[in-house]
């Protein structure tokens, strides 16, 4: 079981953390390298630059092979933003089509906690359920019987979806007030920086309280087998 458990657990934070760092890290790095080594202008190092996370998004769809709305929508942003910036061709604007991204996931989030249904749920559901069938039941139950559960999952994904909303705004007003180059990674610390607060700050007001709960709940529900195993012998 705690094999189990271990491979549940590397696996989603792949899943999790490995597209971050092919969002992140490889638009940076490859901006200089087509600006520095291949003599590419700005704008078209910024274009080539943006072409990696959306054959990234696209590979993921078919790979998985099942629709997945959010991708999509993320997808066809990143496409009109993309084609209003060559129409344009102003590289301030490429930048701040990043800002884009953010603004429909944190709006989609929040939408999602209004309808009932919290987006981020299916997110971070696995690292606390760790590939266990007694947390998954006792999470199962939780979230029908008790009100303080849910409430604390919707806190998770409101504070992703504040969270995406104040990164949008922080990386317009640097797209268009901030040297270019400097945005290039300043744009991509936002990000990463944003998404570490969002990290630390729903797991404090959110994910410990859940998981706590759910522990509860399997020592409750093991509580209550042993007395009817013993009934039963």
């Amino acid at each position: 079981m705690t094999t189990k458990t271990s491979n549940s657990d590397k696996a989603n934070k792949q899943s999790t953390f490995g597209p971050l760092i092919v969002d992140v890290a490889v638009p940076v790095g490859s901006y200089y390298l087509f600006r520095d080594a291949f003599g590419a202008g700005t704008f078209a190092a910024l274009a080539l630059s943006s072409v990696v996370p959306a054959v990234r998004t696209v590979w993921s769809a078919v790979r998985e092979r099942k629709a997945n709305a959010l991708a999509a929508l993320i997808l066809v942003v990143n496409v009109v933003s993309l084609a209003l910036s060559f129409l344009s061709g102003d590289p301030r604007l490429m930048l701040a089509k990043d800002s884009g991204v953010s603004s429909v996931i944190g709006i989609a989030v929040l939408v999602s906690v209004a309808m009932g249904r919290p987006m981020m749920t299916e997110g971070f559901k696995p690292f606390l359920t760790r590939g266990d069938v007694a947390r998954e039941a006792a999470w199962e139950r939780l979230a029908v019987g008790s009100a303080a559960f849910r409430r604390l999952e919707r806190v998770f994904s409101v504070v992703w979806g504040v969270a995406l909303l104040g990164e949008c705004v922080a990386r317009i007003v640097g797209a268009y007030t901030v040297p270019v180059d400097t945005m290039v990674w300043l744009g991509s610390l936002i990000l990463a920086g944003t998404i570490t607060l969002a990290l630390v700050v729903s797991r404090k007001v959110a994910a410990e309280p859940m998981a706590r709960m759910i522990t509860v709940e399997v020592t409750a529900a093991d509580a209550t087998v042993v007395p009817e195993v013993a009934v039963a012998a």
